[in-house]
């Protein structure tokens, strides 16, 4: 198991992020110098007080841009503040501090998105006696278009989907977020089963009219490419294409490689908390229990058709081992893959303008 990061590693990584990845891409230096000024402790309920100080003025100026017409400028207020918010709750809400973020960080993102082109439209999917909550952004031109289905991993909750679908909708393509299971307000839990949530998705997107039912894709990141993975099989009809980014197939699931990969060197923090809340269990071992059945091989789907897939990561990942993009090579249909150099998901410049050209190329 990997080594837990000391308070003052935390801040030093917070900064070398700040601007350039993850949730932190778009904080601003100044504000980030700020909190880690008064973080004392690695206190959950600290650190989600202190993001939340730093979103409160972006929320009020949101407001005042609004109420005086200035769209643009609420718009970028609203993006902040949802950042800082977000950042409060990560990786997961597993303290009340952080379950507020939470709420305040959607609340943020759903203000921001009224002025999103197209604009963001959250509606709610049945399913089974629950709902899926998604973030919707369709054409709006009387036209049918290909739409991709966007989620993140144990802690990349459907409005972090953000920045990619910016890059999707300026290649033509229109896009709908959601959690997967375990995360954000997904109405399940990960399990053997929770493939059903998609399929509810894919269903739904089929009906819209202003989404062509023969062009929908997927895109998974970090744990979630393992859903993508999976979809590619389950809903080898319906998906049109499926990538598989940074996600885990087989040799994630086994139980030396939970132990070794968590809390990864490229993890930030709580990364045990956060492999733990999306199966509902407290402890590793816990966790160590149900992961193996989570295997795609064990399943015994490697063999079986999918649709067209994308496999993508970074060679030297800590997360993931790289040998889960190459089982999906050895079986079943071919497949596309890239390897990019780096860590987890291969984030290089090249990485996501790689992944729209070939969804592009797929759904056209």
């Amino acid at each position: 198991m990997g080594r837990i990061k000391s308070l003052d590693e935390i801040k030093a990584e917070v900064r070398k992020l700040t601007g350039t990845s993850k949730i932190f891409r778009r904080a601003k230096i100044e504000d980030v110098e700020s909190v880690l000024a008064n973080l004392t402790s690695k206190d959950p309920e600290l650190w989600a007080a202190e993001w939340s100080r730093v979103a409160k003025p972006y929320e009020e100026a949101g407001r005042q841009h609004e109420q005086a017409g200035r769209l643009e400028e609420a718009r970028a207020a609203y993006i902040l503040a949802y950042t800082y918010y977000a950042t409060g709750r990560y990786p997961v809400p597993h303290t009340p501090g952080k379950m507020q973020c939470l709420r305040k960080s959607l609340e943020l993102y759903e203000r921001a998105g009224r002025y999103f082109e197209p604009p963001l439209e959250r509606i709610e999917i049945p399913y089974r006696d629950k709902v899926i909550p998604t973030y919707l952004r369709l054409g709006r031109d009387g036209a049918k278009h290909p739409v991709v289905i966007n989620f993140g991993g144990i802690d990349g909750f459907k409005a972090e989907a953000f920045e990619y679908e910016e890059a999707m909708h300026r290649a033509g393509l229109t896009t709908c977020a959601i959690d997967m299971p375990g995360v954000g307000e997904s109405p399940i839990k990960a399990s053997t089963t929770a493939d059903s949530l998609f399929s509810a998705v894919i269903g739904y997107l089929e009906q819209r009219p202003e989404v062509d039912a023969k062009r929908i894709g997927m895109v998974g990141r970090s744990f979630g490419g393992y859903w993508a993975a999976k979809m590619a099989f389950v809903e080898a009809q319906r998906l049109r294409a499926s990538v598989v980014w940074g996600g885990g197939v087989h040799y994630f699931f086994q139980e030396d490689w939970l132990r070794e990969s968590t809390n990864a060197e490229s993890y930030l923090m709580d990364h045990d908390i956060a492999r733990c809340m999306v199966f509902g269990v407290k402890t590793l071992d816990e966790l160590a229990e149900v992961f193996p059945s989570m295997s795609l091989k064990t399943q015994g789907w490697l063999e079986k058709p999918s649709c067209p897939m994308l496999i993508v990561n970074g060679k030297d990942d800590l997360q993931t081992p790289i040998e889960d993009l190459y089982i999906l090579l050895e079986y079943g249909s071919p497949k596309s893959a890239r390897v990019f150099p780096g860590g987890h998901m291969g984030q290089t410049p090249e990485t996501l303008p790689t992944i729209i050209r070939w969804l592009k190329s797929e759904l056209s």
